[in-house]
């Protein structure tokens, strides 16, 4: 019977951990922020689409339909261009932050 490989979580597997480094935080950051920017145009094409094509049924529900599908539809592009977004920003940050203390190693403390 063949050995259960261990899972990414168990004690067995955390030795071999990739450490973090700023050039993995920068690549990261820039896959991540171009996705962003990717989903922007997307989410801009979007809204201008439904911009210009308006909803022609004198229905009332048909209307609220429509609009509620499109608000979620731009509310799911918005979301994803600024969770992508942020995360870009947040390993840029932190990438910044391996280079501080790289740079200026925290002394230890008397006490």
């Amino acid at each position: 019977m063949p050995k259960p490989r261990p899972s990414p979580s168990s004690p067995e597997n955390s030795d071999s951990k990739v450490p973090v480094t700023p050039l993995r935080c920068l690549i990261g950051s820039s896959i991540s922020g171009a996705l962003a920017w990717a989903i922007y145009l997307l989410t801009t094409a979007i809204a201008i689409s439904f911009a210009t094509k308006p909803v022609t049924s004198d229905n009332m529900m048909v209307q609220r339909i429509s609009s509620a599908v499109r608000t979620l539809v731009l509310g799911v592009a918005s979301l994803g261009t600024f969770i992508f977004g942020f995360v870009a920003l947040g390993l840029i940050l932190l990438a910044l932050q391996l280079l501080w203390q790289r740079w200026f190693p925290a002394s230890p403390t008397d006490g």
